[in-house]
Protein backbone atom coordinates (compact mmCIF):
# COMPACT_ATOMS: atom_id res chain seq x y z
CA UNK A 1 0.00 0.00 0.00
CA UNK A 2 1.34 3.40 -0.98
CA UNK A 3 2.15 6.04 1.60
CA UNK A 4 -0.36 8.41 -0.04
CA UNK A 5 -3.15 5.84 0.38
CA UNK A 6 -2.25 5.33 4.04
CA UNK A 7 -2.21 9.07 4.60
CA UNK A 8 -5.59 9.53 2.93
CA UNK A 9 -7.13 6.76 4.98
CA UNK A 10 -5.62 8.13 8.20
CA UNK A 11 -6.98 11.61 7.49
CA UNK A 12 -10.37 10.10 6.67
CA UNK A 13 -10.50 8.29 10.02
CA UNK A 14 -9.29 11.37 11.91
CA UNK A 15 -12.03 13.49 10.34
CA UNK A 16 -14.59 10.80 11.12
CA UNK A 17 -13.47 10.72 14.74
CA UNK A 18 -13.73 14.51 14.91
CA UNK A 19 -17.26 14.46 13.51
CA UNK A 20 -18.38 11.67 15.85
CA UNK A 21 -16.81 13.48 18.81
CA UNK A 22 -18.82 16.61 18.01
CA UNK A 23 -22.04 14.58 17.85
CA UNK A 24 -21.16 12.81 21.10
CA UNK A 25 -20.51 16.10 22.91
CA UNK A 26 -23.89 17.48 21.81
CA UNK A 27 -25.65 14.29 22.91
CA UNK A 28 -23.78 14.32 26.21
CA UNK A 29 -24.83 17.90 26.93
CA UNK A 30 -28.43 17.11 26.02
CA UNK A 31 -28.57 13.95 28.14
CA UNK A 32 -26.92 15.62 31.13
CA UNK A 33 -29.28 18.61 30.96
CA UNK A 34 -32.33 16.36 30.66
CA UNK A 35 -31.27 14.15 33.59
CA UNK A 36 -30.75 17.19 35.79
CA UNK A 37 -34.15 18.54 34.73
CA UNK A 38 -36.11 15.34 35.47
CA UNK A 39 -36.79 16.13 39.18
CA UNK A 40 -38.37 19.45 38.17
CA UNK A 41 -40.56 17.82 35.53
CA UNK A 42 -41.71 15.21 38.06
CA UNK A 43 -42.45 17.65 40.90
CA UNK A 44 -43.73 20.65 38.95
CA UNK A 45 -45.25 18.91 35.95
CA UNK A 46 -44.44 19.68 32.32
CA UNK A 47 -47.71 21.54 31.69
CA UNK A 48 -47.47 23.73 34.80
CA UNK A 49 -43.82 24.42 34.08
CA UNK A 50 -44.31 25.53 30.48
CA UNK A 51 -47.67 27.30 30.82
CA UNK A 52 -47.29 28.76 34.31
CA UNK A 53 -47.07 32.56 34.35
CA UNK A 54 -45.41 33.03 37.75
CA UNK A 55 -41.76 32.37 38.55
CA UNK A 56 -41.23 32.72 42.28
CA UNK A 57 -38.88 30.13 43.79
CA UNK A 58 -38.71 30.01 47.58
CA UNK A 59 -35.69 28.26 49.11
CA UNK A 60 -36.54 25.14 51.15
CA UNK A 61 -40.26 25.48 50.41
CA UNK A 62 -41.17 23.79 47.15
CA UNK A 63 -44.91 23.76 47.92
CA UNK A 64 -45.03 27.56 48.15
CA UNK A 65 -42.83 28.11 45.10
CA UNK A 66 -43.96 28.83 41.58
CA UNK A 67 -41.97 27.66 38.57
CA UNK A 68 -43.77 28.90 35.47
CA UNK A 69 -41.71 29.95 32.47
CA UNK A 70 -44.43 31.03 30.02
CA UNK A 71 -43.53 34.69 30.53
CA UNK A 72 -39.87 33.91 29.74
CA UNK A 73 -40.78 31.96 26.63
CA UNK A 74 -42.97 34.90 25.62
CA UNK A 75 -40.11 37.34 26.32
CA UNK A 76 -37.64 35.24 24.32
CA UNK A 77 -40.00 35.15 21.34
CA UNK A 78 -40.70 38.91 21.50
CA UNK A 79 -37.04 39.85 21.73
CA UNK A 80 -36.04 37.46 18.96
CA UNK A 81 -38.87 38.64 16.71
CA UNK A 82 -37.91 42.25 17.31
CA UNK A 83 -34.28 41.50 16.47
CA UNK A 84 -35.36 39.77 13.25
CA UNK A 85 -37.64 42.65 12.21
CA UNK A 86 -34.85 45.17 12.76
CA UNK A 87 -31.86 43.09 11.66
CA UNK A 88 -33.07 41.13 8.65
CA UNK A 89 -33.80 44.05 6.26
CA UNK A 90 -30.51 45.70 7.15
CA UNK A 91 -28.54 42.45 6.95
CA UNK A 92 -30.03 41.26 3.65
CA UNK A 93 -29.70 44.74 2.17
CA UNK A 94 -26.04 44.87 3.18
CA UNK A 95 -25.48 41.40 1.69
CA UNK A 96 -27.03 42.50 -1.62
CA UNK A 97 -24.87 45.62 -1.65
CA UNK A 98 -21.72 43.63 -0.88
CA UNK A 99 -22.38 40.92 -3.46
CA UNK A 100 -23.91 42.85 -6.34
CA UNK A 101 -23.23 46.58 -6.11
CA UNK A 102 -20.20 47.50 -4.00
CA UNK A 103 -16.89 48.16 -5.79
CA UNK A 104 -14.08 45.83 -4.75
CA UNK A 105 -12.25 48.49 -2.77
CA UNK A 106 -15.37 49.18 -0.68
CA UNK A 107 -16.00 45.45 -0.24
CA UNK A 108 -12.44 45.01 1.02
CA UNK A 109 -13.13 47.58 3.74
CA UNK A 110 -16.68 46.61 4.73
CA UNK A 111 -16.19 42.81 4.88
CA UNK A 112 -13.44 42.92 7.56
CA UNK A 113 -15.54 45.41 9.53
CA UNK A 114 -18.45 42.96 9.52
CA UNK A 115 -16.18 40.14 10.61
CA UNK A 116 -14.85 42.37 13.40
CA UNK A 117 -18.44 43.02 14.46
CA UNK A 118 -18.85 39.27 14.92
CA UNK A 119 -15.79 39.13 17.16
CA UNK A 120 -16.89 41.77 19.68
CA UNK A 121 -17.75 40.14 23.04
CA UNK A 122 -21.44 40.16 23.89
CA UNK A 123 -20.77 41.90 27.20
CA UNK A 124 -19.46 44.89 25.24
CA UNK A 125 -22.72 45.08 23.29
CA UNK A 126 -24.60 44.92 26.58
CA UNK A 127 -22.44 47.64 28.12
CA UNK A 128 -22.99 49.98 25.17
CA UNK A 129 -26.71 49.25 25.28
CA UNK A 130 -26.93 49.88 29.01
CA UNK A 131 -24.89 53.11 28.98
CA UNK A 132 -26.11 54.66 25.72
CA UNK A 133 -29.20 52.92 24.33
CA UNK A 134 -31.25 52.53 27.52
CA UNK A 135 -31.03 56.23 28.54
CA UNK A 136 -31.85 57.26 24.97
CA UNK A 137 -35.03 55.14 24.95
CA UNK A 138 -36.01 56.45 28.39
CA UNK A 139 -35.55 60.10 27.39
CA UNK A 140 -36.96 59.82 23.86
CA UNK A 141 -40.21 57.97 24.64
CA UNK A 142 -42.03 59.79 27.48
CA UNK A 143 -44.42 57.05 28.61
CA UNK A 144 -45.22 56.38 32.29
CA UNK A 145 -43.28 53.37 33.50
CA UNK A 146 -40.72 53.51 30.69
CA UNK A 147 -37.32 53.04 32.30
CA UNK A 148 -35.44 52.34 29.09
CA UNK A 149 -34.79 48.74 30.01
CA UNK A 150 -37.03 46.33 28.14
CA UNK A 151 -37.76 44.44 24.98
CA UNK A 152 -37.01 47.33 22.63
CA UNK A 153 -33.48 47.81 23.96
CA UNK A 154 -32.83 44.07 23.92
CA UNK A 155 -34.17 43.75 20.34
CA UNK A 156 -31.95 46.56 19.06
CA UNK A 157 -28.86 45.08 20.69
CA UNK A 158 -29.63 41.61 19.34
CA UNK A 159 -30.35 43.02 15.87
CA UNK A 160 -26.82 44.39 15.75
CA UNK A 161 -25.39 41.12 17.05
CA UNK A 162 -27.06 38.94 14.42
CA UNK A 163 -26.01 41.15 11.51
CA UNK A 164 -22.69 39.36 10.83
CA UNK A 165 -24.42 35.96 10.66
CA UNK A 166 -27.10 37.16 8.26
CA UNK A 167 -24.76 39.24 6.09
CA UNK A 168 -22.04 36.62 5.66
CA UNK A 169 -24.35 33.70 4.84
CA UNK A 170 -26.71 35.73 2.65
CA UNK A 171 -23.80 37.24 0.72
CA UNK A 172 -22.32 33.79 0.06
CA UNK A 173 -25.72 32.57 -1.16
CA UNK A 174 -26.10 35.55 -3.51
CA UNK A 175 -22.58 35.14 -4.88
CA UNK A 176 -23.31 31.44 -5.52
CA UNK A 177 -25.97 32.34 -8.10
CA UNK A 178 -24.45 31.51 -11.52
CA UNK A 179 -23.42 34.50 -13.62
CA UNK A 180 -25.42 33.30 -16.63
CA UNK A 181 -28.61 34.05 -14.64
CA UNK A 182 -27.58 37.69 -14.49
CA UNK A 183 -26.29 37.78 -18.04
CA UNK A 184 -29.50 36.28 -19.42
CA UNK A 185 -31.63 38.79 -17.53
CA UNK A 186 -29.54 41.75 -18.67
CA UNK A 187 -29.57 40.46 -22.25
CA UNK A 188 -33.36 40.50 -22.18
CA UNK A 189 -33.31 44.19 -21.34
CA UNK A 190 -33.70 44.13 -17.56
CA UNK A 191 -31.96 46.75 -15.49
CA UNK A 192 -29.46 45.90 -12.78
CA UNK A 193 -32.07 46.44 -10.08
CA UNK A 194 -34.66 44.33 -11.89
CA UNK A 195 -32.11 41.54 -12.29
CA UNK A 196 -31.32 41.58 -8.59
CA UNK A 197 -34.95 41.62 -7.48
CA UNK A 198 -36.47 39.25 -10.06
CA UNK A 199 -33.62 36.82 -10.74
CA UNK A 200 -30.80 36.85 -8.21
CA UNK A 201 -32.82 37.03 -4.99
CA UNK A 202 -35.30 34.26 -5.97
CA UNK A 203 -32.36 32.05 -6.96
CA UNK A 204 -30.63 32.71 -3.61
CA UNK A 205 -33.81 32.62 -1.54
CA UNK A 206 -33.07 29.34 0.22
CA UNK A 207 -29.66 30.60 1.34
CA UNK A 208 -31.13 33.88 2.53
CA UNK A 209 -33.79 31.98 4.47
CA UNK A 210 -31.06 29.83 6.03
CA UNK A 211 -29.19 33.00 7.05
CA UNK A 212 -32.31 34.39 8.70
CA UNK A 213 -33.02 31.16 10.57
CA UNK A 214 -29.44 30.94 11.82
CA UNK A 215 -29.73 34.56 12.94
CA UNK A 216 -32.84 33.60 14.89
CA UNK A 217 -30.90 30.79 16.56
CA UNK A 218 -28.14 33.26 17.44
CA UNK A 219 -30.65 35.65 18.99
CA UNK A 220 -32.40 32.90 20.97
CA UNK A 221 -29.15 31.73 22.51
CA UNK A 222 -27.71 35.12 23.46
CA UNK A 223 -27.45 35.77 27.19
CA UNK A 224 -25.11 38.39 28.57
CA UNK A 225 -26.06 41.35 26.38
CA UNK A 226 -29.76 40.67 26.92
CA UNK A 227 -29.36 40.40 30.69
CA UNK A 228 -27.84 43.87 30.80
CA UNK A 229 -30.62 45.71 28.93
CA UNK A 230 -33.91 43.81 29.31
CA UNK A 231 -34.64 44.68 32.94
CA UNK A 232 -34.84 41.09 34.27
CA UNK A 233 -38.39 41.21 35.56
CA UNK A 234 -39.98 37.82 36.22
CA UNK A 235 -43.51 39.22 35.87
CA UNK A 236 -45.51 38.24 32.80
CA UNK A 237 -44.95 41.00 30.18
CA UNK A 238 -47.86 43.37 29.61
CA UNK A 239 -48.11 46.75 27.79
CA UNK A 240 -47.39 49.80 29.89
CA UNK A 241 -50.51 51.59 28.59
CA UNK A 242 -53.60 50.82 26.54
CA UNK A 243 -51.42 51.00 23.43
CA UNK A 244 -50.25 47.41 22.72
CA UNK A 245 -47.01 48.72 21.20
CA UNK A 246 -45.87 49.80 24.67
CA UNK A 247 -45.27 46.12 25.31
CA UNK A 248 -41.88 46.74 23.71
CA UNK A 249 -41.04 49.07 26.60
CA UNK A 250 -41.93 46.48 29.24
CA UNK A 251 -39.25 44.68 31.17
CA UNK A 252 -38.92 40.93 31.09
CA UNK A 253 -36.58 38.00 31.35
CA UNK A 254 -35.60 35.56 28.62
CA UNK A 255 -34.95 31.85 29.11
CA UNK A 256 -31.19 32.30 28.90
CA UNK A 257 -31.27 35.23 31.34
CA UNK A 258 -33.29 33.15 33.80
CA UNK A 259 -30.62 30.45 33.86
CA UNK A 260 -27.80 32.94 34.36
CA UNK A 261 -29.58 34.93 37.07
CA UNK A 262 -30.47 31.93 39.24
CA UNK A 263 -27.87 29.23 38.79
CA UNK A 264 -25.31 30.65 41.25
CA UNK A 265 -27.57 30.34 44.29
CA UNK A 266 -30.19 27.78 43.21
CA UNK A 267 -30.50 24.44 44.97
CA UNK A 268 -32.84 21.46 44.93
CA UNK A 269 -35.91 21.79 42.72
CA UNK A 270 -35.02 25.38 41.91
CA UNK A 271 -31.72 24.21 40.40
CA UNK A 272 -33.48 21.42 38.55
CA UNK A 273 -36.03 23.92 37.20
CA UNK A 274 -33.19 25.96 35.73
CA UNK A 275 -31.94 22.87 33.93
CA UNK A 276 -35.51 22.27 32.76
CA UNK A 277 -35.45 25.81 31.37
CA UNK A 278 -32.31 24.81 29.52
CA UNK A 279 -34.10 21.78 28.08
CA UNK A 280 -36.90 23.96 26.70
CA UNK A 281 -34.35 26.36 25.23
CA UNK A 282 -32.39 23.41 23.82
CA UNK A 283 -35.51 22.15 22.06
CA UNK A 284 -36.33 25.60 20.65
CA UNK A 285 -32.82 26.02 19.23
CA UNK A 286 -32.87 22.49 17.81
CA UNK A 287 -36.08 23.33 15.97
CA UNK A 288 -34.52 26.50 14.56
CA UNK A 289 -31.34 24.67 13.49
CA UNK A 290 -33.42 21.91 11.89
CA UNK A 291 -35.27 24.51 9.85
CA UNK A 292 -31.93 25.98 8.79
CA UNK A 293 -30.68 22.54 7.74
CA UNK A 294 -33.82 21.97 5.68
CA UNK A 295 -33.33 25.32 3.95
CA UNK A 296 -29.69 24.53 3.21
CA UNK A 297 -30.62 21.13 1.75
CA UNK A 298 -32.97 22.84 -0.69
CA UNK A 299 -30.01 24.50 -2.35
CA UNK A 300 -28.96 27.38 -0.16
CA UNK A 301 -25.44 27.42 -1.56
CA UNK A 302 -26.08 25.99 -5.03
CA UNK A 303 -27.63 29.06 -6.59
CA UNK A 304 -30.76 27.15 -7.54
CA UNK A 305 -34.17 28.85 -7.79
Amino acid sequence: MRIADVTDRLIKYLLLIGALTSVFVVLLIGVFTFIEALPAFRVIGLSDFIFGKVWHPIPDDVAASDFGILGMIYASIIVTAGAVVLGVPLGVGCAIFMAEIAPQRIHDVVRPAIELLAGIPSVVYGLVGMVWLVPMIRNTIPIPGNQGFGFLAASIVLAVMILPTIINIAEDAIRAVPDYYREGSLALGSTKLQTIVNVVLPAASSGIIAAIILGIGRALGETMAVVMVIGNSTEFPVPLTDNPLTLLLSRGRTLTANIVMGLNYAAGIHRSALFATGVILFVMIMVVNSLARMAIKKGAYKGQP
